[in-house]
């Protein structure tokens, strides 16, 4: 049985740093799910389908990643496709406390682990909700996002 670990999150956008926590994670695991979350009262910057489509893209050589879409808990979406493990990526201290309190929270409700994964030093700074507001500034995310024109070009008048 293949080690399935699935990595969430709204993906709004996809970070280098997001990237670089897959590429770790791939290292453990047998496959990888990034799984985009919905949740409907979130309004979100880029919508869903471009997100999706932009991640695909970026891990289109790499059959042991997949993306998928999913609404409710993350630990109920862990238990539908037969995964054990919920990764996520961590910048610093005040990360990991927040993550520490819903890994435990998930584990209670479903025996599912949290995996956690540092971020390389040089993308510590980079956080999807700063990286919109360059964007809506109308500064260049290219920096902080691989392909980020084609997320762009892709939603329309972004």
């Amino acid at each position: 049985m293949s080690k399935i670990g699935v990595f969430p999150g709204s993906f709004d956008p996809f970070t280098k740093g997001h990237e670089c926590i897959v590429k770790k994670a791939l290292d453990l695991f047998d496959e990888i799910v990034i799984a985009i979350g919905q949740n409907t009262s979130k309004t979100y910057l880029f919508d869903l389908e471009n997100r999706k489509k932009h991640i695909e893209s970026l891990f289109q050589d790499q059959p042991e990643v997949r993306v998928a879409v999913f609404k409710g808990l993350t630990v109920s979406f862990c238990q539908s496709i037969g995964a054990k493990y919920i990764v996520r990526g961590l910048r610093d201290s005040k990360d990991f406390g927040y993550e520490r309190s819903i890994a435990q929270m998930n584990y209670e409700i479903s025996g599912i682990e949290s995996v956690f994964f540092m971020t390389v030093p040089e993308y510590t700074a980079i956080n999807s909700t700063i990286v919109r507001e360059i964007h809506k500034s109308g500064g260049s995310m290219e920096l902080f996002v691989t392909n980020a024109d084609e997320l762009v070009n892709e939603n329309g008048k972004q």
